[in-house]
């Protein structure tokens, strides 16, 4: 089987969790890499030993051995980003959010319809954890009933002191929201994907509780503790708080609430869903074990074990149970979909990776959580 010729643009966290599962995946030649910081890409080029180093998009456009394109440029460079990917015929894997507004998002809808030979996703990575998918095989075969009440959160903690700063705090830069935009997107993706439900109205309360931060005055990345020896102080005008009430298109009835401040969380995420027969709850912290719950018999804690797993989570896992799965396998596994649809060749198929269509419904929902917690009322999405 020929390899598909991979190029990845943007060589910060993120872009490197990229690298590492590109070079799982058999389909996969990691063919370049790009980054207008060409010393930075220069470097990760020659560590993982990778054939070409670019410093823009234009390079890997031109190309001709590039078959596929990963896209993780800031939010305000991925509407621009986007399509010219999908207009130069090459695949397209975007890093969420798709585009800084809907606005963007539908124009990139536009592009892609008359490019349907593109297969393009966006990267909800949660989706592809086994037992979430599980959940999902359980919730389609109507073994917890009807869905009722969906709850979650999604907590971290390094933006908790006001030496912490990252760009998904600058509008102009992210958008106008950080931590719904940023980790509370992943949940709202995760239980419509799990439950087949669609969020059509929310109402929300956003904070900025840190409202002035010390920037650095030279780069940083994500996640870093360090305390800059020469900062800026700037006003904060994205929330580093919010919280969700929100109703689906199938009666059921949800809350979550997300936050960077929060002490100890690295990455908490979690959700319960609860039916008319049974619930379950997953984190993603223990993502080998998923709860269940029942009125009339014992609860179980179901423990990832690809021998008797559902179908849906026999397709995402690899491992012999003992042997956890953790972030980076079901980053890997996102990707891997995407691929195999690929190769696959059947795009009447409906995928597993979030589509744009998805992912733009995710930066709307943004968007009118933002407005609600301005308006200070319920929002429809129509």
């Amino acid at each position: 089987m020929k390899k598909i010729n991979v190029g990845i643009l943007g060589m910060g966290y993120i872009g490197e969790s990229h690298i590492e599962a590109v070079r799982r995946i058999g389909y996969c030649n990691l063919y370049a890499v790009a980054d207008t910081n060409f010393e930075l890409a220069k470097k990760k080029a020659d560590f993982y030993g990778i054939e070409k180093c670019c410093s823009s998009i234009e390079e890997l456009l031109n190309d001709p051995k590039v078959d596929v394109i990963h896209n993780c440029t800031p939010n305000f460079l991925h509407t621009e980003i986007n399509k010219k990917i999908i207009e130069s015929g090459k695949h397209l894997f975007s890093e969420k959010p798709l585009s800084k507004n809907y606005e963007e998002a539908k124009e990139l809808l536009e592009v892609h319809k008359k490019h349907p030979e593109v297969v393009a996703a966006v990267n909800f990575n949660y989706r592809m954890n086994p037992l979430v998918q599980d959940m999902r095989g359980r919730i389609e075969r109507g073994a917890i009933g009807d869905v009722r009440i969906i709850s979650g959160n999604y907590l971290q903690d390094w933006l908790l002191y006001d030496t912490d700063y990252s760009w998904r705090l600058e509008p102009e830069v992210s958008g106008i929201s950080c931590c719904i935009a940023d980790i509370g997107s992943h949940l709202m993706d995760l239980v419509q994907h799990v439950t087949g439900h669609k969020i059509t109205e929310v109402m929300a309360d956003l904070a900025t509780m840190i409202p002035v931060r010390k920037k650095p005055v030279s780069q940083t990345q994500t996640f870093t503790s360090a305390v800059p020896a020469e900062y800026e102080e700037k006003k904060v005008e994205n929330e580093d708080y919010g919280a969700v009430l929100f109703k689906t298109d199938k009666g059921a009835r949800g809350v979550y609430h997300a936050s960077e401040l929060c002490a100890g969380h690295g990455c908490y995420f979690g959700v319960e869903i609860n039916g008319s027969k049974a619930s379950l709850r997953w984190n993603q912290e223990e993502n080998d074990r998923l709860w269940v719950g029942h009125r009339d018999e014992d609860n179980r804690l179901v423990v990832r074990n690809p021998n008797n797993i559902s179908p849906e989570g026999r397709s995402c896992t690899a491992l012999a149970m003992g042997h956890p799965e953790g972030w980076n396998d079901a980053f890997k596994g996102n990707i891997y979909s995407f691929y195999d649809y690929i190769v696959k060749g059947d795009f009447n198929a409906k995928p597993v990776f979030a589509t744009l269509e998805e992912a733009a419904n995710i930066v709307r929902l943004t968007e009118a959580i933002v407005k609600s917690s301005e308006k200070r009322r319920w929002i429809e999405i129509k």
